[in-house]
């Protein structure tokens, strides 16, 4: 990390845990993830490796948020959050690359000005039955090999964020500025999500829509529009979830191909006491945009066992397994490459919240 990031940092939290003692309206917290994987087919050619590793079942961050009431029920509101490398001690990106944003809230809803997770990632976060965990989940996206990852995009910068609750309703859009000159849509993100509850069961629905720039040659410009549909049922200490998401993109090069896929997953997290919980998915991605016998199609096995020491510390020990079709490569990873048209994964941590 950068000395002026640094210091940076020290500032805010201690400006912050000094409002803090004044107004009881700010929170410095955090998630540490540390620990140790096993994957096999690591590199060309075979070879397995082992590693220390931050985030298991969640990317390491810190942060500060905060409101202040401001009288008739409505409050000012914000949040800074930045990824932590365990690893290393490295800043993971920009300072506040998770959220740098501020706003209002009130009983007309929230809304937020800056960089934020999208309404999208604020529903189907609750929809993944491993939690976004960077070992093992494809529910943001599939595996990092092959012409695209078939997801969808978690932040965006320069955004208007609108969230409401009522009842068992819970609606968000998002707007994310392309600040293009070429005009409004140019890099222009967009999205919208519901979710409803009744008893045991959640419904959920989104839709995204990214652009690209126009290209001068054809008037045209890159669409990328990803939706989703998905269900929970929880019963007891069972919780069973069904999720289905269709990516796109139009291309707006002439003989650039377009690209598509669904990507389908399942899983059940079972309680099975007090302080354990045992967790299995299964993700699939049906490759639709390559010539037939090329399609990879591969698709993830996970279990995973989570075990509280306490209401803030949790070890977890969990095992993958990826699989493609035709030969094509692929990896448990959705950011490392694959080496082979397998592999298997083992993991285990500590999780530590703050």
């Amino acid at each position: 990390m950068k000395k002026s990031s640094l210091s940076l940092a020290i500032v805010a939290l201690l400006g912050a845990t000094g409002a803090a003692h004044a107004q009881s309206n700010v929170q410095v917290y955090g998630l540490l993830d540390m620990g140790v994987d096993y994957a096999s087919d690591a590199k060309a050619g075979g070879g397995a490796m082992t590693r220390v590793t931050s985030g298991g079942m969640n990317t390491s961050r810190w942060g500060l948020r905060g409101t202040e009431d401001l009288g008739g029920g409505l409050k000012a509101v914000f949040n800074l959050e930045g990824g932590i490398l365990m690893d290393t001690g490295a800043s993971d990106g920009v300072l506040f690359k998770r959220q740098a944003n501020v706003g209002l809230e009130g009983a007309f809803g929230r809304v937020v000005l800056g960089r934020s997770f999208t309404s999208v990632y604020d529903t189907v976060i609750h929809f993944d039955p491993m939690g976004f965990a960077p070992f093992y989940s494809w529910a943001t996206s599939g595996p990092a090999t092959g012409p695209s990852k078939y997801g969808f995009t978690t932040a965006w910068d320069n955004m208007i964020k609108y969230s409401v609750s009522a009842g068992g309703l819970k609606f968000g859009a998002s707007y994310g500025a392309g600040e293009q000159s070429t005009g409004a849509n140019d890099s222009a993100k967009f999205s919208t999500a519901a979710t409803y509850s009744t008893g045991p069961v959640s419904v959920m629905a989104t839709w995204e829509r990214v652009n690209g720039n126009t290209v001068v040659a054809t008037g045209n410009r890159d669409k990328t529009t990803v939706w989703h549909l998905g269900a929970n049922y929880e019963n007891g200490p069972v919780k069973l979830t069904a999720v289905v998401r269709d990516y796109k993109l139009v291309a707006g090069k002439a003989l650039t191909p377009d690209v598509d896929a669904t990507t389908t997953w399942g899983g059940v997290v079972y309680k099975l006491d007090a302080v354990n919980t045992l967790t299995g998915a299964i993700y699939h991605v049906n490759v639709k945009n390559v010539a037939a016998g090329k399609d990879a199609d591969p698709t993830l096995y996970v279990a995973r066992l989570r075990h509280a020491l306490s209401k803030r510390t949790d070890l977890y020990v969990a095992a993958a397994y990826a699989k493609a079709k035709n030969g094509q490569l692929t990896g448990l990873s959705r950011d490392d490459a694959g080496f082979a048209d397998t592999q298997r994964g083992f993991m285990t941590g500590i999780q530590h919240r703050f």
